[in-house]
């Protein structure tokens, strides 16, 4: 397995990783009660950390499918390199980075961390259509 695919391996770990804590926190402020129920009917407002845990899954979420399939098609199409593996080395990276940074709420620097990702994705991109 080449090394795009283990950033892919590592992102899926990442973003079970992530599920599990926005839910731990999430049950945490409501209960296993609240966990094991329908969740039918409303609830208070999360606290800061829970909700920043299941923002932070959610933008994982938006943008894991584009670089899963930039990697994929890179594979497939035998167009991996130095721009796919320094692209996806710094995705992988900067996720990671970014998680404590959105839970502890730090604005400015997260976004910049965020924009470095999206820099992984368009080397992939990049090495695929050029």
């Amino acid at each position: 397995m080449n090394f795009e695919l283990y950033c892919v391996a590592w992102t899926l770990v990442l973003a079970v990783a992530q599920i599990l804590m926005a839910s731990t926190a999430r049950t945490a402020q409501y209960g296993s009660k609240w966990n094991m129920s329908a969740r039918d009917g409303e609830q208070a407002p999360l606290k800061p950390l829970p909700a920043r845990l299941l923002r932070a899954q959610a933008n994982l979420f938006e943008t894991m499918p584009i670089f899963i399939a930039a990697i994929l098609v890179a594979c497939i199409a035998n167009r991996t390199g130095a721009l796919t593996h320094w692209g996806a080395l710094l995705y992988l990276a900067a996720r990671i980075i970014y998680l404590p940074l959105y839970a502890m709420g730090i604005p400015v620097v997260r976004t910049l961390v965020w924009m470095v990702s999206l820099v992984g994705i368009a080397m992939c991109l990049f090495a695929i259509l050029f």
